[in-house]
């Protein structure tokens, strides 16, 4: 078990998908020694117009800000009294409390919909905004009941180049080591499009030697880490394909997929790439974005 002084921090609203997050943060938070801290912006309303799933009237702002972080806090302490919990309403909009809160956490955890989210939307603008920006990982939890609830025993990890995804096979690790999961570590590798066509045997032997690269690749990016946790069973996959169809495919077995995004100095704008992105709003298991400094 890893002992931080920084929390786990939670975005709530009362929405079924936060409650999910909560849930999920709380086992998060017992498998890492974490202390638990749930955060309500009292502005959220801003963002999202419905009453919470478990309301059955409309109380005043302040009323109903309060009722959403002491509900959320004693489920969480029902689900697990052994992690330490407190909460917070913060007077401000969720995407700039978050983002303030980000600097003071260990990580953050967010569900994939606010409460106002239209049906059918895939992914919540304040969990985007919020994956996309902040200066600590970011989980957000989607997916199916059995990929939150960590039954496959596999901890995915993306690795891009060096420069994009060191932190991200980091944490990877340490998130598998905790779960007592297997880490599978995956790089696609695509052949250019003149490649395909004209002479088959040339097209194979080319398609050979990008995989043999893209494993290469993979076995330099695991090399360090791997001597660090020593205890992590390692599986190293090369596929042909797109990074981002590549992942998300092999996320429906898998209780985590972690990936990296850069953070370039002085932008301020989303920083996510392609696959994070996509993701973001398809994997069918929750998603760690852990930043990267460019």
């Amino acid at each position: 078990m890893v002992t931080m002084e920084l929390p786990l921090v939670v975005g709530v609203d009362g929405s079924e998908s936060s409650l999910q997050a909560v849930d999920w943060a709380v086992d998060e938070a017992a498998r890492l020694g974490l202390s638990l801290r749930l955060v309500h912006a009292s502005l959220w309303e801003r963002y999202e117009a419905r009453r919470p799933s478990f309301s059955t009237d409309r109380p005043a702002e302040e009323v109903l800000a309060e009722h959403i972080a002491a509900s959320c806090a004693e489920r969480a302490q029902l689900r697990n009294p052994q992690v330490k919990v407190s909460s917070d309403v913060l007077p401000d909009d969720a995407v700039s409390t978050l983002l303030h809160a980000a600097h003071e956490s260990f990580a953050l955890v967010v569900g994939s919909r606010g409460r106002g989210e239209v049906a059918g939307l895939l992914l919540g603008s304040v969990s985007l905004a919020v994956a996309a920006r902040a200066v600590c990982p970011v989980f957000v939890v989607r997916g199916g009941e059995r990929n939150q609830q960590g039954t496959f025993g596999k901890v995915m990890v993306g690795v891009g180049d060096s420069t994009e995804g060191s932190a991200a096979v980091r944490f990877a690790f340490r998130e598998a080591e905790a779960r007592g999961s297997a880490l599978h570590a995956v790089r696609a590798w695509r052949r250019p499009a003149h490649e395909h066509a004209d002479h088959p045997l040339v097209a194979d032997d080319a398609a050979g030697a990008h995989e043999e690269r893209a494993s290469a690749l993979l076995t330099d990016a695991l090399r360090d880490v791997v001597r660090d946790h020593p205890q992590v069973e390692v599986h190293r996959r090369a596929v042909e394909g797109p990074a981002h169809k590549v992942l998300l495919d092999a996320s429906t077995e898998a209780d985590l997929v972690v990936v990296g995004a850069l953070r370039r100095h002085g932008h301020f704008g989303l920083q996510l790439g392609r696959v994070a992105h996509t993701l973001l709003h398809h994997a069918e298991c929750p998603v760690a974005v852990v930043p990267q400094r460019a």
